[in-house]
């Protein structure tokens, strides 16, 4: 696949994948759930099991209605947009056009810039090497920790003081390191009630 250089864009959109399926993780875990994964990654995580997304093609462009289109087909009344880090783009066309057909739309993002978009549920999931801006933090509605290591849940508690007071607190461990991880995050969510666990249940079922 050729690649072109990282930038911005609106509409179209370049898109890695698009499948509808059951959210696995986080909050909404369990709920039937349209994804739009969206190319181009600026933050590339190195426990990142996505790393198709990182780059963008010239043939992956889909204009906003194409993807409101195959989201309407699915019958799907539930979006979740993800990445890659689709906060690189500028999403208000194609929130504003899902919405218009009564579709939520949910976003996952690292938060290493503002978001542009009208959301109705935003993940925030940051990273150490690429730290969320203070406007995502205020507008937050779920704070997932991926932990890798005991520091990891420090920082949790680190950045649990800057978001906002009604964002759902959630520890997740990384799945390569899961076995070695959950039980430090048991015995934290045991200490700390604010704390709530999230495990990727789609692994599990074997599904995307």
């Amino acid at each position: 696949m050729a690649q072109i250089e990282l930038q911005s864009f609106r509409d179209p959109l370049p898109v890695m994948e698009q499948f509808y399926s059951i959210q696995g993780e986080g909050f909404n875990s369990g709920r039937a759930a349209y994804f739009i994964r969206l190319a181009g990654c600026d933050v590339q995580c190195f426990w990142c099991d996505v790393k198709d997304s990182w780059d963008i093609g010239e043939d992956q462009f889909q204009s906003v209605q194409e993807l409101t289109d195959k989201v309407k087909e699915a019958e799907a009344k539930f979006v979740v947009i993800t990445g890659g880090e689709p906060a690189m783009h500028d999403l208000v066309p194609l929130c504003n056009l899902l919405h218009e057909n009564g579709i939520e739309i949910a976003i996952e993002t690292s938060g290493n810039r503002d978001l542009r978009g009208d959301f109705d549920w935003i993940c925030l999931s940051p990273k150490k090497f690429s730290l969320p801006v203070e406007s995502v933090y205020q507008s937050a509605d779920e704070l997932k920790i991926i932990v890798y290591n005991n520091h990891d849940l420090v920082w949790a508690d680190e950045l649990a003081k800057k978001v906002n007071s009604g964002c759902k607190l959630i520890l997740q461990p990384e799945w390569s390191n899961e076995k070695e991880i959950l039980p430090l995050i048991l015995n934290k969510v045991k200490e700390d009630q604010r704390w709530r666990i999230s495990l990727q249940t789609h692994k599990y079922m074997n599904i995307r």
